[in-house]
């Protein structure tokens, strides 16, 4: 199936980027369940109560309606990511809203949590009998009255199909979604949904997605507030509204959020300064720029305990996953390290 990915991919380079995207999900829905070899062990990493084959993630965005969570898994990711979900369908923002920069290996986005809402996601969600974790990411509706009650909402839907939540509020693409981050506002929200989750019957991880754009002091006040509302994680980062100089001007200018290879070093350095903030009180996943096993072992290094990916698929693959384990076991067994031993060690030299 890689093979055919491989071959397919000059075509859909051809469409519009969302166009693409859009037949690659229908190909994977008709795809059969692949038989996934085992992980070597070496791989393996236990964050948030649960236990990760490989380190490895799919980033929400790709599989916004949970369609293909177990095809996904079984290119060989250690978990995948679906959404983000909003309790209502909603359309998102007008085409175009999706654009390669090609050259950059990167993307924009200004997709606006397009979604089909909770209901047939759940409904997907629910009849998986495949193992594997996926994580739910939630959002809120552009037009809700009381946007933290969206987010309760998505936790008392998929609290018994969830591994684990992703609390979004850091996409660009929703008018006064980052709003959310002020301390005020996440103290209520984790609050909220923290309650919701603790009245559930299965206890699911939850952790909070932030952005790349933060000045250090709005870093310093969600850190504290995270700790003090004792959640189980933070995802390190979500798309950026900068752009970098180095862009080639094609589609630079557009709007929305840039991922891909130049969010790299912006999103590393935000990890890094969450992970020296957070202490040790809850694992990181890192986000932003992974397209080799170098790069996600700078992830690692700067505090992530896992990783996750996205863009870098566009112009990779699918047979990216497998290079990246063989060349995280390459590194471990050049100094006979282990990927635990590896965390945040480079985090106090990264500015």
């Amino acid at each position: 199936m890689i093979d055919a990915f491989r071959l397919a991919a000059p075509l859909l380079r051809l469409l519009d980027p969302e166009d693409a995207h859009r037949a690659t999900i229908a190909a994977l829905k008709f795809t059969p369940p692949r038989a996934q070899a085992p992980d070597d062990p070496r791989l393996a990493v236990s964050a948030f109560g649960l236990n990760f084959p490989n380190p490895i993630g799919l980033a929400a965005g790709f599989d916004k309606n949970a369609e293909v969570a177990d095809a996904m898994l079984g290119f060989g990711f250690g978990f995948v990511e679906v959404g983000t979900l909003t309790p209502r369908a909603q359309a998102g923002n007008p085409r175009p809203r999706a654009f390669r920069l090609t050259e950059d290996r990167a993307v924009i986005n200004r997709y606006g949590f397009n979604n089909e809402g909770h209901a047939p996601a759940l409904a997907r969600l629910s009849k998986r009998r495949r193992g594997g974790i996926v994580g739910v990411n939630i959002g809120a509706n552009k037009d809700a009255a009381d946007r933290v009650a969206d987010y309760v909402a998505g936790v008392r839907a998929f609290a018994h199909v969830a591994s684990y939540f992703a609390i979004n509020v850091s996409s660009p693409n929703t008018p006064g979604l980052r709003d959310l981050q002020e301390p005020e506002a996440l103290s209520e929200l984790l609050a909220r949904v923290i309650d919701a989750r603790d009245a559930a019957s299965l206890r699911r991880p939850l952790l909070l997605k932030i952005a790349p754009d933060l000045t250090l002091a709005q870093l310093d006040n969600i850190v504290r507030v995270a700790r003090e509302r004792r959640i189980d994680g933070m995802i390190v980062s979500n798309t950026t509204i900068s752009r970098p100089a180095s862009l080639r001007p094609t589609f630079a200018n557009e709007s929305g959020g840039l991922s891909g290879a130049p969010l790299f070093d912006l999103s590393t350095r935000m990890l890094a300064q969450t992970y020296l903030r957070v202490e040790g009180q809850f694992p990181l996943i890192g986000v932003g720029g992974v397209d080799s096993a170098e790069a996600a072992l700078a992830k690692i290094e700067a505090g992530a305990a896992l990783v996750q990916l996205y863009s870098a698929l566009v112009y990779e693959g699918p047979g990216l996953i497998a290079r990246i384990k063989r060349g995280l076991l390459d590194a471990l067994a050049h100094d006979g390290s282990s990927l635990a031993a590896k965390i945040g060690v480079r985090a106090s030299a990264i500015r």
